[in-house]
């Protein structure tokens, strides 16, 4: 096994897999059906007794995967997110790391303005990793999670089903509203009637509109090959168009003194903070993701 899982690092490394051990580790122990504390302490220990006799042949497979650049999320089938554990897998986005940061920025407004029973609209849901945060974070909020594609949109409800199965005790089916639709409508009267109603009863909204500009297709393969174009491009070449779109409706939602919370390209943030401002929003500002480049805008209307 320890032979097995060198080869693999080996072959991953060649691929150009940047994380090729962690990723060779975390294959190895789901071909043998364990976790990777699992794994990591049965070959510490040489105890390899209780693992499936056809692990190899599995394992084979799952490194020719990764290899080819499969995304590791894709075949596990799962992404963590926050204190999430999210299904994933073809046409829909996996949820990256620095979200995170814009989940907090809007968990920090929700505290700092002691809102009791915030209702919550995530635009452009994807896997629904932001909304099922909020709602198992603040166990008083009504969150709305708006989703355009049907691929993504079934990853979005297997996921408030298991994450409210998980969290039985909280009440996430009935805080949790999942919305099938095109968040980028002109007005507001053209979508759900379900979000015409909370329609400037809105106390938050967060989102990770679809922004990468056309005009810079994304050289990572993971990225470029199997993140769906749908939930990656901003719809022009500076990408600019869907979070401008998506800041008109998140402003005819939200009440007066709600905040949006919206990441974006480290680029794109002294556009967005001007265009917030002129749609109407006040106290505009770019907040940074943990290596200090602008990844969100903060806006109150």
């Amino acid at each position: 096994m320890r032979e097995l899982l060198q080869n693999a690092i080996a072959r991953l490394r060649e691929a150009g897999v940047e994380s090729a051990e962690y990723d060779a580790r975390l294959l190895l122990g789901k071909a043998c059906g364990v976790s990777l504390a699992e794994l990591n302490k049965a070959l510490i220990l040489g105890d390899l007794t209780d693992f499936s006799p056809d692990y190899a042949s599995k394992y084979s497979d799952f490194v020719a995967r990764r290899a080819s650049r499969e995304p590791l999320q894709h075949i596990v089938g799962r992404a963590p997110f926050r204190y999430l554990d999210l299904c994933v897998g073809k046409g829909v986005f996996v949820p990256r790391p620095e979200t995170e940061i814009v989940v907090d920025a809007g968990l920090d407004w929700l505290r700092e303005s002691g809102i009791s029973k915030p209702t919550v609209v995530d635009l452009c849901a994807g896997s629904g990793a932001i909304g099922l945060s909020i709602a198992t974070e603040v166990v008083d909020a009504q969150v709305w999670a708006v989703e355009k594609s049907p691929e993504a949109f079934q990853y979005l409800r297997k996921n408030f089903e298991e994450t409210a199965k998980n969290y039985e005790n909280m009440q996430i089916s009935s805080r949790y509203h999942a919305v099938l639709a095109d968040a980028t409508k002109a007005h507001i009267s053209d979508l759900t009637p379900e979000l015409h109603a909370i329609c400037g009863k809105v106390d938050l909204v967060i989102t990770n509109p679809p922004y990468v500009p056309e005009n810079q297709v994304p050289e990572q393969i993971e990225v470029r090959e199997y993140d769906p174009p749908l939930a990656l491009y901003g719809g022009s070449a500076d990408g600019l168009r869907i979070p401008e779109q998506i800041m008109h409706v998140a402003f005819e939602l939200l009440r007066c003194g709600g905040a949006m919370v919206m990441e974006h390209d480290i680029s794109q943030g002294d556009a967005l903070k001007k265009y917030a401002e002129s749609v109407g929003f006040s106290r505009a500002r770019v907040g940074n993701d943990l290596t200090g480049r602008p990844r969100y805008t903060f806006a109150q209307k």
